[in-house]
């Protein structure tokens, strides 16, 4: 009587595998009968050995299953020459999410469990999906938000601040479920959530061009050429092989500092996930170069000493004075 009634059963898929295959092969339903013996029950709530061995197996080939078909997807995706980087990220993670819904679903099916069985609890279900993964399911929808309008992409190279609130740069990696990986120069890796890359302000150097104006700060001394120590800026900033020639390198006079007269060099790069203090370095090492050869000075701090007159000041430059030529009388004899 137990065996006809499904509702005894935990999983109606596992009744039936034991059915065909008993119906097969004697011995092997032997067996299966043996495992299916092995059982706990909670009132009408039955789980045997068998049943927890077949729900295992069906897990495992429909995520198998699921991977399998996702990663052909992607490839296909790829191939689609048609779509720029980030429209072949968004197809993927839509057809990545279509085909774990699926899987789910196919399971649930495979497995023979009854979706109104879970009525009961599907109010404290929802309710914790609505605490405990709003967040998740909020970064879920702001990475496919992003991707669609292509404001944030992988590629693009972005401001980010450290804890320390120490702003830098870095080119985006991947953008996640969860979250965007941005690698800086330095090879740390930040994970922004989706949502505050979406809802706040990101500081984007590549969302509309790559071009990047870096700015080179020199000061020459007063006594210096000034026509010729601009001259000499503009070549040094040509020189430098990632510095583009349209637009070309400017030089403005900033200020007239304590010790110099300084200048800001402004010059263009289009690849800024190469770096950007590399360029100045290499801009202020010609530049230096050209100064040591054209005589231009690069001055260093000086400063005036005014020292006031007083009774005791000049009793002790008295007291040099009768020392140094003491020192001389004792040397001509």
């Amino acid at each position: 009587m137990a065996e006809d009634a499904p509702e005894e059963t935990s999983v109606a898929a596992a009744e039936g595998i034991r059915e065909a295959v008993s119906s097969k092969s004697e011995t092997a339903g032997t067996i299966l009968d043996t495992l299916d013996a092995f059982a706990l029950s909670f009132g009408d709530f039955r789980v045997s050995v068998f049943d927890i061995l077949i729900v295992v197996t069906v897990i495992f080939g429909v995520l198998a299953l699921a991977w399998f078909i996702s990663k052909l997807a992607k490839r296909g995706v790829r191939r689609i020459t048609r779509l720029d980087d980030t429209q072949q990220l968004l197809v993927e993670k839509i057809v990545t999410i279509v085909v774990w819904a699926a899987a789910f679903f196919l399971g649930i099916d495979l497995l023979g469990i009854d979706l109104t069985a879970l009525a009961v609890f599907s109010g404290a279900f929802g309710l914790a999906i609505g605490f405990g993964l709003q967040k998740t399911f909020g970064n879920l929808i702001a990475g496919i938000i992003l991707l669609m309008d292509k404001s944030i992409k992988p590629g693009d190279v972005i401001a980010v601040a450290d804890m320390a609130g120490n702003e830098t740069f870095g080119q985006i990696r991947k953008i996640g479920v969860r979250a965007v990986s941005v690698t800086t120069r330095d090879q740390r890796e930040y994970l922004i959530p989706n949502e505050n890359l979406m809802i706040n302000q990101v500081e984007n150097w590549s969302y509309s061009s790559k071009n990047v104006r870096m700015q080179v700060a020199v000061g020459v001394s007063y006594e210096a050429d000034m026509d010729l120590a601009e001259k000499l800026m503009l070549e040094a900033a040509s020189q430098c092989d990632r510095v583009l020639k349209a637009p070309p390198p400017t030089v403005w006079m900033s200020e007239y500092g304590d010790n110099s007269v300084n200048f800001v060099i402004h010059c263009w790069i289009d690849d800024p996930e190469e770096g950007v203090g590399n360029v100045r370095s290499a801009v202020l090492k010609k530049l230096w170069w050209l100064f040591k050869e054209n005589g231009v000075e690069i001055p260093f701090p000086q400063r005036d000493i005014h020292l006031r007159s007083s009774d005791q000041l000049d009793r002790i430059f008295a007291q040099f004075a009768d020392q140094k030529s003491n020192a001389s009388s004792v040397a001509k004899e």
